[in-house]
């Protein structure tokens, strides 16, 4: 896996250097949310704290009655072996933008900025962001991604403004299976 990611710090040195980015990340232009809803495999993230040593890890879905988007983020820390953790956030849209940016609280009342920054047009692969660019996740409906799609999502992740030597791959049990 080393050897195959050894091109990362070459991309990110690139992008960096041309790299300036607006203030507000750019959403796409709008989110089909019934069909957005479902398991979403994390292929790789600038993770949060709570993420770092996440194995196995799958974001999933559900559009509730009220229009709230219901969260389970489930994942095993440290290792294939250790016990599933799940944190359960609440997602809401945010008026006006087609569906493209969430308000996700895991602590009420405050609400983190997720922002659907690309997403394939079979919806198959997704990228969030964040406008300070802290966090990132590349998402596929499947454990894992075609060597070119992944090299293309990750340019696209430093396009967007972010330090992509950041970026974790997130082993999946899933894709070594495959």
């Amino acid at each position: 896996m080393k050897r195959r990611l050894a091109w990362i710090p070459l991309v990110a040195a690139g992008l960096a250097a041309c790299a300036t980015h607006p203030p507000t990340i750019p959403p796409v232009a709008s989110v089909d949310l019934p069909r957005f809803m479902g398991d979403w495999y994390v292929i790789a993230h600038i993770p949060s704290r709570q993420e770092r040593e996440a194995y196995d890890a799958v974001e999933s879905y559900r559009l509730g009655e009220d229009g709230r988007i219901r969260t389970t983020f489930r994942y095993r820390k440290g290792g294939f072996d250790a016990p599933p953790e799940t944190m359960e956030p609440v997602g809401t849209v945010v008026p006006g933008t087609h569906n493209a940016v969430w308000g996700m609280q895991f602590v009420w009342p405050i609400k983190a900025e997720y922002v659907i920054v690309d997403l394939a047009p079979d919806y198959s692969r997704t990228i969030i962001g964040r406008s300070k660019r802290d966090y990132v996740w590349l998402m596929a409906r499947t454990p894992s991604l075609p060597e070119a799609e992944l090299e293309s999502a990750i340019a696209r992740i430093g396009a967007l403004g972010y330090d992509t030597t950041k970026l974790r791959m997130v082993p999946q049990s899933a894709a070594a299976s495959r």
